[in-house]
């Protein structure tokens, strides 16, 4: 569980890191607009709170759930508890979105409290190993405790955009003659707040990326056959990539990123003559792995994931091929569950 202490690792400096960023973004800004320091600390430990106690009731509104009756969905019910015992935490209680899309998530406040939300195209569009897949992902998410990380932490990025967008439309109304030293105020206010906006939103998306991994590879480990996500992760991305509806507000929470599927299927299509080696207009199952190959290798798509909540499903099929192929080999045990990430 060596690599697991390093998820852990990396959520303390990330914390730490947006942490020191917003404290010194604070410090400037109260100076400059000359008001003590202590209101603006106060300000934020109260935005966090209530964005940490608000925002499950948030997600259930905007994604109209709807919590499952006990025995209304025998099968589910019974893989989740299975996992979950497997996983040694408690059960989540489980919900259906009525969404036709392929996905799902996890949110709450604890580990106790924490929800499984499922779309009902995941439900209609995957099989039943691909939807255990896919449950054992966001079992993993719960394990890490890592969602109740992301929505403490995603709120600084939030707190400063509101306070760049709040201070620009104030500079703009206020920028008269009379005005012009607190106009520029205010406008210096604005410039710095969207620096550290982008800069604490790039840290956040960074350990988004990195949890979507570790959890990828525990459902691995707790399922015992990753072929089985890899299966969804294709299934899921393709959905998406159709999905005629923009993508949600809370998209981190997701297995899936609708915005970055549309991008990958875009991507391959403009280059499947490239890929299609044998020309025969269809890329089969090994044209596909020499694509993702490629794919990873490629320093667009290395910067281009900064911008990214999830890692590129290349990438995430490629790590699960790789724990396959130890798995098979015999040498897989419990300690190598995130040796690949």
């Amino acid at each position: 569980m060596a690599r697991l202490a390093q998820l852990r690792l990396s959520m303390t400096v990330s914390v730490l890191l947006v942490a020191v960023i917003f404290s010194v973004f604070l410090a400037v800004i109260m100076a400059i607009v000359q008001l003590p320091l202590i209101y603006a600390v106060v300000g934020t430990i109260l935005f966090i709170l209530v964005q940490y106690w608000i925002g499950p009731a948030i997600v259930r509104a905007s994604t109209r759930l709807r919590y499952l009756r006990s025995g209304e969905h025998p099968w589910l019910e019974s893989t989740v508890k299975d996992l979950a015992q497997k996983s040694g935490i408690p059960p989540p209680k489980l919900a259906i979105v009525p969404d036709r899309t392929p996905n799902a998530f996890v949110f709450g406040r604890s580990s106790q409290d924490a929800t499984l939300a499922v779309h009902e195209g995941l439900l209609t569009e995957l099989n039943q190993a691909e939807v255990q897949g896919v449950i054992g992902h966001e079992l993993g998410h719960v394990k890490h405790k890592d969602y109740l990380v992301m929505t403490a932490l995603s709120a600084l990025p939030l707190l400063a955009y509101l306070i760049a967008r709040g201070t620009f439309e104030a500079a703009r109304f206020g920028a008269r003659p009379r005005k012009k030293e607190g106009g520029a105020a205010l406008f210096a206010v604005a410039a710095i707040s969207y620096l550290v906006y982008i800069v604490s939103l790039l840290c956040v998306m960074r350990l988004s990326r990195l949890r979507e991994h570790y959890a990828d590879a525990y459902s691995a480990y707790v399922t015992g056959a990753p072929r089985r996500l890899e299966s969804a992760l294709t299934k899921i991305a393709y959905g998406l990539s159709l999905s005629p509806t923009p993508p949600h507000g809370a998209r981190t929470l997701y297995i899936g990123d609708p915005a970055l599927a549309r991008q990958e299927c875009q991507g391959i299509l403009r280059r499947k003559e490239e890929y299609d080696l044998d020309k025969d207009g269809v890329l089969d199952e090994r044209e596909l792995e020499l694509a993702m190959e490629r794919e990873a290798k490629s320093t667009w798509t290395t910067i281009n994931t900064w911008f990214t909540t999830h890692p590129p499903t290349f990438q995430r099929i490629l790590l699960l091929r790789e724990i396959d192929k130890e798995m098979t080999s015999g040498r897989y045990t419990s300690e190598r569950i995130y040796a690949h990430v």
